[in-house]
């Protein structure tokens, strides 16, 4: 009998593992029809659908597995690496999705929203003021114009399976939408700064690398306070606070 399995759970949502088969379960209904619809539309391999009803969404286990995982050892090979820098530039380059992505933040709210994380990781005592400061001045340069792209929204690298050198799929698509395409580079390479090079060699064209930096510091000063009232740690080795002091 096939155990199930908590991949991942919190009050929004929780994802479960039966056998070759992952349950979503969503309080928001709106984000399974989003990854449904993403999932349809996006020129990469994805997870098989194999049934979805009111706030529950049944895909298939992809083969391969992850390039690593935020605070943990990286894997894979350079070749690996740039197959999955290929794969997001060819999502990029897709005819854009309907609605707006978790990357298509207007850059007035998303100053707004950073300015008052940034007030409360302070005044709440969860970093320093000088830890703070610094990244949201680094921050400052992903707030600019950004031609809009057909963007994952939430990228991050246990998203993306591998295998052989070759992407075998791509999962968790309910941020899906048009969006920032340096959002996506940066999120997948969050925390795993040594593969950059070869992310962007497989993506095949320039970045600029400060806006990159940028989205990590912006990033992690969003989520730093979420994760630790949801029972994360984003103060493990490698994770996001690493993330912070990395860029002093």
């Amino acid at each position: 009998m096939d155990e199930v399995k908590v991949v991942v759970a919190h009050s929004e949502r929780a994802t479960l593992r039966v056998g070759d088969v992952f349950l979503k379960v969503d309080a928001d209904q709106a984000r399974i029809d989003v990854e449904v619809e993403a999932m349809s539309l996006a020129p990469v391999p994805t997870p098989e659908v194999l049934w979805h009803k009111p706030h529950v969404l049944a895909v298939a286990a992809l083969p391969g597995t992850t390039l690593g995982r935020l605070g943990g050892p990286s894997t894979g090979s350079t070749a690996a690496w740039a197959a999955a820098g290929a794969a997001i530039r060819k999502l990029h380059d897709a005819p854009l999705p309907p609605q707006p992505g978790g990357a298509g933040r207007s850059i007035v709210a998303l100053a707004a929203e950073l300015d008052d994380e940034c007030e409360l990781l302070v005044t709440n005592g969860l970093l320093p003021a000088d830890l703070v400061t610094h990244n949201r001045q680094v921050a400052e340069a992903a707030l600019r114009p950004w031609t809009a792209a057909f963007t994952h929204g939430d990228l991050q690298i246990e998203h993306v399976f591998v295998d052989s050198d070759e992407v075998t799929g791509i999962i968790d698509w309910s941020e899906a939408g048009q969006g920032d395409a340096l959002y996506d580079l940066a999120t997948f390479t969050l925390g795993h700064e040594e593969h950059l090079d070869d992310v962007v060699a497989g993506y095949g064209t320039d970045i600029d690398l400060d806006v990159i930096h940028a989205w990590w510091s912006l990033r992690s000063l969003l989520v730093v306070r979420w994760l630790s009232e949801h029972s994360f740690d984003p103060f493990a080795p490698g994770c996001e606070v690493d993330v912070l002091r990395s860029r002093m």
